[in-house]
């Protein structure tokens, strides 16, 4: 696997092709047009078999495609977004066409925008949806089992999230909000009660709580049941935790230097939460079996400590006390694969304060070595994995601080990068070669009062396009 960085106040993104042992060749620099590159999302978006990058830039208000090549990168093509802070991205198939599509957030305008793909690296003109009021997380899936994709998001500052329901041909009816409790941080989708019905989950920032919403077949969802957690939950993943078949939670509380797991019963309810101690100030979670026993275990950020905290699962819902590895300074992301090809999971982290990404390569006993470093761009703040030139590698996204989110997409084995440009009110794609390298940006622009949030992409009109 490689890594791709978006380097804030420089104008570029870093490559780092890695080398299948876990190191990293030196970065190769490519131009986004942008000081302020802050979300990316990864795929195919021409349909060449070759990974591409999508770069969204805060300060220009546009967004960039990077169509990949074999060697070398042609002149960047920019389209504006005309939004103002982009905040998060989600790729998928909008339209049922079999091309990427993007979803973003605009925090600041409290909209989200949709970019159809043409299917060929470029993208059609966004269309607006009004969210509600700071919309800072978002995710994708089918919540009235229609095959159509659909959007929730989560609105920070409206206690509330928005679902958007897809026709399948690229449009969205407009939202339909449902309460959540105070400043919702986070959302994820799952299945919490087998019945074949999507459901939602929300971190509760200001009400230490997770709030389930569980899905009806129409795609609207039941009030909230709101379960506590610790002190301002940041995070949240899933996973089974105690091997039943039944989708658990997992919570980073910011606020008091905890995890809180929270089993789920089957019926859509959950077990009171059981708490773990962490480092100071965990800001991200992330799940995956470190030890090879078919146990999930949990990987924590620890913000303020500069470490990573890894609390080992025994397969009944419950973890050995943490055990912490050093990483470089503040912390904000974590990311998990195989970066040296021997049946290991490793630990990538994003390093905000010193402009680094750490990787801990993992033994076959839940335990890492000691940290390898690689220099990133500006503050990087988010990362992800993915194999971005078909190498069987895995390679790492990392989006540095206006990016706030990053979003990989894989989907004919050619992983392509969105990213939504916080300030540029635009959306930016890197498609790439197959071979590491990336295509120069294309850019487009959405329109927007304000910056785009977040992005996100699929296929809404069933024509085997990808949207976004």
């Amino acid at each position: 696997m490689d890594l791709v960085i978006t380097n804030h106040g420089t104008h570029n993104i870093a490559l780092l092709v890695g080398h299948g042992n876990g190191t990293f060749a030196s970065p190769k620099l490519y131009s986004t047009g942008s000081s302020s590159s802050i979300s990316i999302a990864i795929g195919d978006l021409n349909s060449d078999n070759r990974s591409d990058i999508v770069i969204i830039n805060n300060d220009t208000f546009t967004i960039g495609i990077k169509l990949g090549y074999d060697e070398f990168f042609p002149i960047q093509t920019p389209y504006a977004t005309g939004g103002t802070a982009p905040r998060s991205i989600a790729l998928g198939d909008f339209n049922n066409d079999n091309r990427l599509d993007a979803v973003v957030a605009n925090r600041d305008s409290n909209t989200i925008s949709v970019f159809i793909g043409y299917g060929d690296g470029s993208l059609a003109s966004q269309t607006t949806y009004s969210t509600g009021s700071w919309p800072v997380s978002v995710a994708v899936g089918d919540f009235n089992n229609d095959n159509h994709l659909d959007i929730v998001v989560a609105n920070r500052n409206g206690k509330t999230v928005s679902v958007f329901l897809g026709y399948g041909n690229g449009s969205f009816a407009n939202q339909t909000k449902y309460s959540t409790g105070s400043v919702p941080t986070a959302v994820a989708v799952g299945n919490f009660n087998n019945d074949t019905h999507l459901d939602i989950v929300v971190a509760n920032a200001g009400g230490n709580t997770v709030g389930v919403l569980l899905g009806y077949s129409n795609g609207s969802f039941a009030n909230q049941t709101t379960y506590s957690t610790g002190n301002w939950p940041e995070s949240i993943a899933l996973g089974d935790f105690n091997n039943d078949a039944q989708l658990d939670i997992v919570v980073a509380n910011f606020g008091d230097n905890t995890v809180s797991i929270l089993l789920g019963y089957g019926n859509g309810s959950f077990a009171n939460q059981t708490a773990y101690s962490t480092g100071s100030v965990p800001v991200a979670v992330a799940v995956g079996d470190f030890n090879n026993d078919s146990q999930l275990d949990i990987v924590v950020v620890n913000q303020n400590d500069s470490t990573v905290s890894v609390l080992l699962g025994y397969g009944n819902g419950s973890f050995a006390n943490q055990t912490i590895y050093s990483t470089g300074s503040r912390p904000k992301s974590v990311a998990v694969g195989d970066f040296n090809n021997d049946i290991q999971l490793d630990i990538v982290v994003a390093n905000f304060a010193d402009n680094t990404v750490s990787v801990l390569l993992g033994n076959s006993n839940g335990s890492f070595a000691s940290q390898t470093t690689y220099s990133t761009g500006s503050s990087p703040h988010a990362v992800a994995v993915g194999d971005f030139n078909n190498d069987t590698r895995p390679d790492i996204v990392v989006a540095n601080f206006n990016d706030k989110t990053v979003g990989v997409l894989l989907r004919d084995g050619q992983a392509d990068i969105a990213v939504a440009n916080y300030g540029t009110k635009s959306l930016v794609t890197f498609l790439g070669s197959g071979n590491g390298t990336f295509e120069n940006q294309g850019r487009y622009g959405i329109n927007f009062d304000f910056a785009p949030l977040m992005i996100g992409a699929g296929s809404f009109n069933k024509d085997g396009r990808s949207e976004i």
